[in-house]
């Protein structure tokens, strides 16, 4: 018989006049992995939270290995064996690798506190290669991409030898490799024994890795399913409490005049004459692995990063962006790929964040007026069903899927002409997918020129009219949505060229 690992009943939770969790349960036998699903909001990640001790639970029970926690904290976490690989990274830019990975647990010379720099460096090498990571352990984290840091995450819970590992959002900023590798070793963890929680909105995903799937729906349980005996349909309408039929709503639009085009955009070892041209009403996808220079194709668009040749043309007429506000004039916005880091002011309100980028249209004499500031805000919220308790409520309390409509909100009320998205549904929910493919429709109807960066394929092939792919910071292929195919764009990311182009 299957040893149980873990057993959560009756879980409640609330924070200040929102009931977060509401009789969830949940169990983890040894050697499974268990996907939890649900839409961003659901609670998934406040569970967990509870799980590690960094949230008491209101009422409920947690079992371990068959042993009752009647107080869960996360020094007793460590104890039992849990580790989290929260979907925040929780690096220490400035220390290195290694530093990071045994921070609190260093190797020392016997029973000296003086640390065994060079056997902290071989450990922290052994778990690194294990996940098919060839990088110097002495590198500091700062200095790595945010799928490196990612990737560190992972090794170091790895080293922590866990019975009990959850993941969430492991793969969301991890190159097809790296996921590659990630699955290899959770497959090497289930042989070991380790029972794993695995938090995830890419359903091809789940679907590949989980034993069974549990499902949450506005903080409460809805079900459990052996992943063999469901399918992606029943668990769509499980987390949302409806079908969604199209998870690729593309409408066909017909596109009007050019509306951006650029012209051997280079910058010394990130972009290589880049040129192409996207019109009004149209999506461009640009699809490419890790590396291959699209984040920083985004940045020099947006003057926040400087480009050292080419020219950039918007309706017809050159314009000049040096700095991120002469794009905005110019009328480009940019919702990044960092939402945290860059898209957002985590302790400020969804009302100030909404009102960033619009600031002069708020204001008289530089003075905000507020009554606007509060329209804008109770329009956007109610236009992208932003899940909140309020316009005050600060962004950094809510949900990944939330958090990023209202990054893509706060550029709605600037009216741009073009609009680049950096990876626009990472981390976001099946259901809340779909509302900002929705907003994409209708911004493309409206004549924006939208620029979508995506690592999911089939995100990729559902919602562009066409797609550019990039190898090494050039652009090795150019695709038409009719002629589109994985195959054909893997064969271009990895640096083949557009032999299979019409």
């Amino acid at each position: 018989m299957t040893e149980l690992l873990l057993e959560m009943k009756e879980i409640d939770k609330s924070f200040p006049g929102v009931k977060v969790l509401d009789g969830v349960e949940l169990t983890l036998q040894r050697g499974e992995v268990l996907a939890l699903m649900g839409e961003n909001g659901a609670g998934k990640s406040t569970l967990m939270k509870i799980l590690g001790g960094i949230y008491e639970r209101d009422s409920g029970s947690i079992t371990v290995k068959g042993q009752a926690q009647q107080q869960m904290s996360t020094d007793l976490a460590a104890r039992l064996g849990i580790a989290i690989i929260h979907q925040e990274l929780n690096l220490i830019p400035h220390l290195t690798i290694a530093e990071n990975m045994f921070l609190g647990r260093e190797y020392t010379w016997g029973k000296t506190r003086v640390i065994n720099w060079r056997k902290m460096a071989a450990e922290a090498r052994r778990y690194l290669t294990e996940l098919g990571m060839e990088i110097d352990p002495n590198t500091v984290v700062g200095e790595l991409s945010v799928g490196q840091q990612q990737m560190v995450e992972i090794a170091k819970a790895l080293s922590i030898q866990a019975d009990i590992l959850v993941l969430d959002e492991p793969t969301a900023a991890l190159t097809n490799r790296e996921i590659e590798s990630l699955f290899r070793v959770i497959d090497s963890l289930k042989k070991r024994g380790v029972g794993m929680i695995y938090i995830s909105h890419r359903m091809e995903e789940i679907f590949q890795i989980s034993d069974r799937i549990t499902v949450l729906r506005d903080g409460q349980y809805v079900g459990t399913r052996v992943t063999a005996e469901t399918n992606m349909d029943e668990l769509v309408k499980m987390m949302v409490g409806r079908e969604i039929k199209d998870r690729f709503p593309k409408i066909e639009i017909p596109l009007g005049a050019e509306r951006l085009r650029v012209a051997e955009l280079s910058r010394k070892g990130k972009l290589q004459h880049i040129s192409f041209a996207v019109n009004s009403g149209e999506i461009l996808g640009i699809a490419g692995l890790m590396g291959a220079g699209r984040t920083e194709l985004a940045r020099a668009l947006f003057g926040a990063d400087a480009f050292d040749s080419g020219k950039i043309y918007l309706d017809g007429e050159e314009v000049r962006i040096a700095s991120p506000s002469d794009a905005i004039s110019a009328g480009i916005a940019l919702i990044t790929e960092d939402r945290k880091g860059e898209g957002l002011i985590l302790s400020q309100s969804v009302r100030e964040n909404l009102s960033l980028p619009n600031l002069s249209s708020l204001s008289a004499l530089r003075v905000v007026n507020r009554g606007k500031e509060s329209e804008l805000a109770d329009v956007t919220i109610k236009k992208l069903l932003i899940k909140t308790a309020g316009m005050e409520q600060t962004v950094g309390s809510l949900s990944g899927g939330n958090q990023q409509k209202v990054v893509i909100g706060k550029w709605l009320a600037a009216k741009p002409k073009v609009l680049i998205l950096d990876e626009p549904t990472r981390g976001v929910d099946i259901g809340a997918k779909k509302e900002i493919y929705d907003v994409m429709n209708k911004l493309a109807q409206e004549g924006v020129a939208i620029i979508m960066i995506s690592s999911e394929m089939p995100e990729v092939l559902g919602m562009s009219d066409r797609i550019l792919v990039m190898h090494e910071g050039r652009i090795t292929g150019e695709f038409s949505r009719e002629e589109a195919t994985q195959e054909k764009i893997m064969h271009a990311a990895a640096g083949g060229g557009n032999m299979y182009a019409s």
